[in-house]
């Protein structure tokens, strides 16, 4: 569900909102990625949750990632044969992640935490406990 912050004035808070939503599609179009600063703002400012934030950016995703294709075609920057073989096996790892995190939610947020940490080598636990 989506978690909205109260008070504040409406017109601003959509006005910002399409701000952000222009912002990260320059950013998407770019190929750098507009989507992680998407869900931080929806996460940290808009007061939505993790899990309905992940859900708003594939949705995102489907609507900038083609405008921004459309480009990096024209460019020549895409090389289709390896383009489809990684386009394949993310599809197929997608699906079946998806399907294990959603019988698994808690596994899934330890291996997580461990992967991060494994990630940093743990630095950020040594910047806590410093």
């Amino acid at each position: 569900p989506v978690r909205r912050h109260q008070g504040g004035d409406a017109v601003v808070r959509w006005l910002f909102s399409l701000l952000i939503g222009v912002a990260t599609g320059v950013i998407s179009g770019f190929g750098i990625g507009g989507g992680s600063l998407l869900v931080l703002y929806l996460t940290a400012f808009a007061g939505v949750a993790q899990h309905t934030a992940g859900g708003m950016n594939l949705l995102y995703f489907i609507g900038c990632a083609p405008a921004s294709l459309i480009g990096h075609i024209r460019q020549r920057n895409i090389d289709v044969r390896i383009a489809l073989l990684c386009g394949a096996a993310g599809i197929a790892a997608a699906i079946s992640s998806g399907e294990f995190h959603a019988r698994n939610t808690r596994l899934v947020s330890i291996i997580m935490v461990l992967l991060a940490l494994r990630i940093t080598n743990g630095h950020a636990i040594r910047q806590i406990s410093a």
